[in-house]
């Protein structure tokens, strides 16, 4: 497995950046739904995006969304990559 290899395959960092927004989506409707008991959007966002939490909920959410995308498509894309080298 070569680690330069796998991040240069087509397709990586798009699978890498939907992977990454697909875990921020639903990482925030459940931390919604256990704070606010419902779908709350408007109290949600005003309660993270407020002057003192906007950058820390910002940064902290793409942050944890890119290391979450990088992790499982990395793993998805050596897999593959692996399988391919077996079948030559």
């Amino acid at each position: 497995m070569n680690f330069k290899k796998t991040i240069q395959t087509k397709g990586f960092w798009k699978s890498v950046a939907g992977m990454g927004i697909s875990f921020i989506v639903v990482y925030h409707i459940i931390t919604m739904l256990f704070t606010f008991g419902g779908f709350d959007f408007s109290g949600y966002f005003g309660l993270n995006l407020s002057e003192e939490r906007w950058m820390r909920f910002v940064l902290g959410s793409l942050f944890t969304g890119f290391i979450y995308g990088f992790i499982i498509t990395f793993g998805q894309f050596s897999i593959k990559q692996k399988k391919e080298e077996r079948e030559d």
